[in-house]
């Protein structure tokens, strides 16, 4: 009876001209999937095991396994007859068909079923489709992942659920009809003597996990369906998973990026197709850079390497922020409100203004902060001439944003009307605007050479800080070095020397 075989291979890297097969497991199924055998031995490679972070495998545990030139026998066996499965089948048959060559032998070209193109039909709603992304969806455990006998049963469980007209989605008639094809291909009469397995010790140094670090962050969860919406070819994305797992470690070497070039010859992709989705890639890991509103230096960073290791120059990485900003922005742009007839606060906030924040209740700035970003302002940690807006309570007119913001002339908001603001942020007015966002300075909406904050006005302070410093000392008043004056100390001395006193929660602040 005929049925399919699961395969999977663990290798010493990513090019079947140049590395090996260290590991391998077979998993015999029954047509719909149910499985029926599983076989695994461990490979000698006849050179170094490749990266033992990653598979788990040290050069001592291959020393007595069998070559791959001895498995061919058994290999026949357990693959005639059957349609061949993997997760990411381009890789794992390549992988085979080169150590067939090797051995003196030619591998039949065989119907096969890749569960990870198949999730495009069975899973079309996820973001990645790594085996621990499908496993994840479709409930299934995946225990001692890259372990091949590990990922092999899981890929055959997976399987098996793509086959059951019951789990939500019709099997493919295509699918269902490969077991039959299958019986029909000759494999080379290769004589099947017994083979000494060379099973994985379960007490060897386990696979690392890719380190915590902001592209680790962003590849979890990037969605390559983005990467093909952004242009590139839907034949790529079995390739640009394989990218993704590469770049997990925040790390893309040079081998490495010469391994991916040898890769893409493997998915029969030419250099204008590769280039697409490696834009399509890196605009895909932008829009998820800039999701909360702002880019942080080791973001922008690892795009900057990863572009370089990518084959792009630095301004590939500015271009694909801005148009990820104004996709971002236009798609905000969509669901804001019209402002209410009785607007009080002048000129409105657009999506991608900047925003910064000094003083400020610490809870409630990081309240409000959340919700600038998800508005579409960005937050930033200084005042420049691109700063939009400055929100502060006004307890100390002396910070550093505070006296940036005067020297700017940039607008001046208590969080009560930072509030209102971003509830009625309006869209950026065209395309170009948001363009130019990223590189000129916004025009204040309502410029004065003194800064209203929550239309309250009173008498600006004629002194600095340091002047408000020394008087407190001299009157025997508590008052640090440096850091936030408190408001009690601020008004008294406006009392003392004759000025207005602010009202009770007004946050005006001085403009010299």
């Amino acid at each position: 009876m005929g049925g399919f075989a699961v395969i999977d291979v663990e290798t010493t890297g990513l090019v079947t001209s140049r590395d090996r097969v260290v590991e391998i497991a077979v998993i015999s199924t029954d047509p719909v999937g149910r499985i029926v055998d599983e076989w695994t031995t461990l490979v000698n490679p006849d050179g170094p095991v490749g990266a033992t972070k990653i598979h788990g495998i040290t050069a001592a545990d291959v020393r007595r396994a069998p070559r791959f030139t001895d498995l061919i026998g058994e290999m026949n066996a357990r693959l005639a007859g059957r349609a061949l499965v993997a997760h990411n089948a381009r890789f794992d048959l390549g992988f085979l068909q080169t150590e067939y060559e090797r051995a003196g032998w030619t591998m039949p070209a065989c119907p096969h079923l890749c569960t990870l193109d198949a999730s495009w039909t069975y899973l079309p709603t996820l973001g990645r489709r790594r085996l621990s992304d499908c496993c994840w969806a479709t409930g299934i455990r995946l225990d001692n992942a890259h372990s091949a006998l590990g990922d092999a049963r899981a890929t055959a469980t997976l399987l098996s659920s793509y086959l059951d007209p019951n789990s939500g989605c019709r099997p493919q008639p295509d699918h269902l009809h490969l077991p039959a094809h299958a019986t029909r291909v000759v494999w080379p009469p290769v004589p099947r003597h017994p083979v000494d397995v060379a099973p994985r010790s379960t007490t060897g140094p386990a696979p690392v996990p890719a380190q915590a670090g902001a592209l680790s962050a962003l590849l979890d969860d990037l969605s390559l369906s983005a990467a093909v919406e952004e242009g590139a070819p839907a034949s790529a994305t079995a390739y640009l998973e394989l990218l993704a797992e590469v770049l997990e470690d925040g790390v893309l070497t040079d081998d490495e990026a010469a391994s991916l070039a040898s890769l893409a010859k493997t998915y029969s992709l030419s250099r204008d197709q590769v280039d697409a989705a490696h834009r399509g890639f890196l605009l895909a890991l932008a829009h998820k850079v800039i999701e909360d509103g702002k880019v942080t230096r080791d973001e922008r960073q690892e795009l900057l390497a990863t572009a370089a290791t990518l084959g792009f120059t630095d301004g590939i990485v500015k271009a694909v922020l801005d148009e990820a900003r104004v996709a971002l922005a236009e798609e905000r742009g969509k669901d804001c409100r019209p402002l209410p007839n009785s607007w009080p606060h002048g000129q409105p906030l657009r999506i991608g203004d900047g925003v910064a924040f000094t003083g400020c209740d610490e809870l409630l700035r990081a309240r409000l902060e959340g919700r600038a970003q998800a508005a579409g302002l960005r937050v930033t940690g200084t005042v420049s001439r691109r700063t939009a807006v400055l929100v502060t309570d006004g307890a100390d007119p002396y910070t550093t944003k505070a006296e940036a913001a005067r020297q700017f002339k940039t607008r001046i908001v208590t969080p009560h009307v930072f509030a209102e603001l971003v509830l009625y942020i309006q869209a950026a007015e065209t395309e170009a605007g948001i363009r130019a966002q990223t590189t000129t300075a916004p025009v204040p909406a309502q410029p004065s050479p003194r800064a209203k904050v929550d239309n309250t006005t009173s008498s600006p302070l004629p002194a600095s800080g340091p002047a408000i410093r020394a008087w407190a000392r001299e009157q025997g008043l508590p008052v640090g070095v440096r850091g936030r004056l408190a408001a009690e100390i601020v008004t008294a001395y406006a009392i003392a020397h004759g000025l207005e006193v602010m009202p009770a929660g007004s946050t005006q602040l001085p403009t010299s």
